[in-house]
């Protein structure tokens, strides 16, 4: 069992991150062991109160902020923006995803932010960059699908524009703006310094479609979108009983391996099928084979039986299956944590597993639930300096949680 430090354990994040593309690159940064401080608005932020409900808890908040603390603070006024310059100098990184131009607004700009501390790095996560010819606009996921064209590249030529059914870009973008964190604090180690940088929704949608937008910056010829796509050899989504089932044909797929699974052994010879040009020409004969080969077996009936052949397959699963699926939780994909509201509650979990160095999956906190430990231990405020701010309602606590209207009764 690993039983070293976490790989980040010593950094410390400042989150001003809201919805899921900023959070979620803070909460990765947690789960590597970095201290994350959440700074909220007073009552919490808006995701505390967005469906869908565990009990009493949001599954979106828990899901982007477990393993974090919370610093619930308001940061219009001076006394907390005060608050906010001096965790700048004893922090490593500070993101956040506003509207380009509001930080700077805000008096947090990295040129203010670097002359407190040099060493800071400033991740900065929008929907279109800090600069561009559509840097003012505001975005949220769904533009990074459509901007890039991955809404015309999903399904087939007679469909209407298709999103992806989960946010797939705010994931990404999280991704990325990790990558980039980890090696500017990388390059810090050599320099001595620190550095802003700038990652956003469509540039990670446009790295979705970089494989047909290369083709057509060279050609000027439009690729099919989806299944209509490319040279195949067959395969795809199938309907059987009772649900799909996913059984894939790519090109190193060994043939007579396919063959044999749908028991059409004389096929290995046939002309028809001979080569993956000769596949893609005849693919309808095949995946109606296919189809008519499956049609009395389940998903996982019919997915376990092409990987007795080592054909590429799985059942198409409902939410409720793959939640039932032994895989994520044996592997700690998904883990149960406390939850001070739901009892406990399944949070995305280690996707590293790393030999010597585990990763840190926590708990969600309470609104302002580390106030005291941010402003007394570590920024050296007085316990009455820190009442003083409560009452002058510069600061507040988790029992303002259910004072926004819609949220669940606490």
């Amino acid at each position: 069992m690993a039983t070293g430090r976490a790989p980040l354990e010593g950094y410390r994040v400042i989150d001003l991150g809201r919805q899921q593309a900023g959070p979620r690159c803070a909460q990765v940064l947690a789960r590597l062991g970095a201290e994350v401080i959440k700074v909220e608005r007073l009552g919490g932020e808006e995701t505390r109160y967005s469906q869908p409900w565990v009990g009493k808890q949001s599954a979106y908040w828990v899901q982007y902020n477990s393993g974090k603390k919370s610093l619930s603070i308001d940061l219009r006024t001076e006394k907390g923006k005060e608050v906010l310059r001096e965790l700048v100098k004893v922090s490593d990184v500070l993101l956040q995803n506003f509207r380009p131009g509001t930080i700077e607004k805000m008096g947090f700009g990295y040129e203010f932010l670097k002359e407190l501390n040099p060493k800071i790095i400033m991740v900065n996560v929008s929907a279109y960059g800090q600069f561009g010819p559509y840097s003012d606009r505001i975005g949220v996921d769904p533009i990074g699908q459509t901007i890039s064209g991955i809404t015309m590249t999903t399904g087939s030529r007679s469909m209407p524009p298709i999103r992806t059914g989960v946010p797939l870009i705010d994931r990404t973008t999280a991704l990325h703006a990790a990558i980039g964190t980890l090696a500017a604090l990388m390059e810090r180690e050599v320099s001595g310094e620190g550095q802003s940088m700038d990652v956003c929704l469509a540039d990670t949608g446009y790295s979705y479609t970089e494989i047909p937008i290369t083709a057509y910056h060279g050609t000027g010829v439009v690729q099919e979108r989806g299944e209509d796509a490319g040279v195949g050899g067959g395969g795809g989504i199938f309907p059987c009983k009772d649900g799909y089932v996913l059984i894939t044909l790519p090109a190193s797929s060994p043939w007579p391996r396919v063959c044999d699974a749908i028991n059409k052994p004389e096929w290995v010879d046939d002309p028809r099928f001979a080569t993956r040009h000769a596949r893609s020409d005849n693919k309808d004969v095949l995946n109606d084979v296919i189809k008519e080969f499956i049609s009395d077996m389940t998903p996982l009936e019919a997915a376990n039986h092409f990987v007795q052949y080592d054909v590429v397959a799985s059942p198409a699963n409902t939410i409720a299956q793959a939640a039932e699926d032994p895989h994520p939780w044996e592997r700690g994909a998904y883990k149960e944590v406390p939850d001070f509201l739901a009892g406990t509650i399944a949070v995305s979990g280690d996707f590293w597993h790393f030999s010597r160095t585990p990763a840190v999956v926590g708990s969600t906190p309470r609104v302002g639930e580390h106030n005291e430990d941010v402003l007394g231990g570590l920024l050296g405020y007085s316990p009455e300096e820190i009442e003083g701010m409560r009452k002058e309602k510069v600061i507040g606590e988790w029992d303002k949680y259910d004072s926004i209207p819609g949220t669940p009764m606490i």
